[in-house]
Parts: C-alpha cells; sequence; structure tokens
C-alpha cells in the first residue's frame, strides 16, 4: 500500500529535499506541499493524506495550531532543534511523533511508515533527554488515570516512554504483541489520551520517569 503524504514547511528548499527523499523510496507518495500551517489545514482537509509532516515554526499558523486543528489526522512534527519548547506542545496538541530534520533518510521514511501504521515515532536519540526537558516545563498538574494502572500496565508504560516500539516492548517484557497493543489501547483510555506519543509525556509529567 502506498503512503500518502503531505509536507508542511515554509522553506522551499526544506520541502523539495523532503519530497527528493520520500519519493525515490518505494511505497511513499507526496500528494502535496504547503508553505504555511493555515495552507496545511486546508491541503490536509482536501487531499485526506495518510501521513502529515508538519514544521513547527511557519507563517500565518504553526504546526501546533494546525495540529491542534486536525484532531485525527496522523501528524509528525519536524524541527531543527532538538530542545525546542515548542515540539513538547506539539505532542500535547495531538502530533503522533517527531523527528529533527537532520535525522536522516532512513529514519525519516521509517517514521513515515511507522505512524502510517498506527504507531508513534519517539526518536530514541533525543527521546529521554527531549522528553524529560519539556515535563519540567509543563505548568498544569497532570491527571491521574480514571481507573488504577495495573503493574504490567506499569511496565508497559515505562518502556513505551522510553521510545520502545510495540514489537521491542513484547521482547523486553515476554509478551506477545498483540498483549502489548491491548496494553496500550488500555493505557489511553484510562489516562484519557489519543496516541501513545501522549502516554510517554504523560510518563514524565507523573514522574514515573524522572529527569
Amino acid at each position: 500500500m502506498t503512503v500518502r503524504v503531505l509536507i508542511a514547511d515554509d522553506q522551499e528548499l526544506v520541502r523539495t529535499g523532503l519530497k527528493l527523499i520520500l519519493e525515490a523510496r518505494p511505497g511513499i507518495e507526496v500528494v502535496g506541499e504547503a508553505a504555511d500551517g493555515k495552507r496545511a489545514v486546508e491541503l490536509a482537509q482536501s487531499l485526506r493524506p495518510d501521513v502529515c509532516l508538519f514544521d513547527i515554526r511557519m507563517p500565518v499558523m504553526d504546526g501546533i495550531e494546525a495540529t491542534r486543528r486536525l484532531p485525527g489526522v496522523t501528524i509528525i512534527v519536524i524541527t531543527t532543534f532538538d530542545l525546542d519548547e515548542y515540539v513538547f506542545a506539539a505532542l500535547k496538541a495531538g502530533a503522533r511523533g517527531f523527528l529533527l530534520k537532520d535525522a536522516g533518510a532512513d529514519l525519516l521514511v521509517q517514521a513515515i511508515h511507522v505512524a502510517a501504521a498506527g504507531e508513534a515515532i519517539i526518536a530514541p536519540r533525543v527521546t529521554a533527554r527531549l522528553l524529560e526537558k519539556f515535563a519540567t516545563l509543563a505548568t498544569n498538574t497532570p491527571s491521574q488515570p480514571f481507573e488504577r494502572l495495573t503493574e504490567r500496565e506499569e511496565e508497559v508504560l515505562l518502556t513505551l516512554a522510553s521510545g520502545k516500539t510495540n514489537e521491542e516492548i513484547a521482547a523486553e517484557l515476554h509478551i506477545s504483541l498483540s498483549t502489548v497493543k491491548s496494553h496500550v489501547a488500555s493505557l489511553m483510555g484510562k489516562i484519557g489520551v489519543t496516541n501513545r506519543v501522549q502516554v510517554a509525556v504523560w510518563a514524565y509529567e507523573t514522574h514515573r520517569i524522572r529527569p
């Protein structure tokens, strides 16, 4: 199945580079480009891409607000700085993951396929440093789960927050892949979030993982 991608970045050179990288790989088609967040929202609504790549800093409307206006749309935010405070806000707004612009072609392609499959990309190289940093910037007291987490759910939560995929979690905890998916779904329901990246952020906010 071909993954249809929308790219939004205010720099034409960046958009062109991303498009060249993606369309050189099988199974990916770039269906649209936008130079600002407002246009990105319009194209996402009309083209219905499988995955959107949104820059954080864009004119007219930034990537955070664009993400917030597209609930249910699979969005990966990209940024130049690994300590950009806007990334945390984007994840809270519902982004499926984040990447640095220097992540490399292989990780970019992997991220798109992972996101299209319904999971999230949290680059292990920057996960702990980034989320720990932004957890300390959170001003709101995080909500507690509607139901108490089980011991196994706590284990899955910690491994997920460290950036591991479902397959890696299954191997580490010696459980089946379907069981991992079941626990992740349960975590999202109990915590009241819509994707696994928000689960990871919540783990840091509640100090289950400490800086």
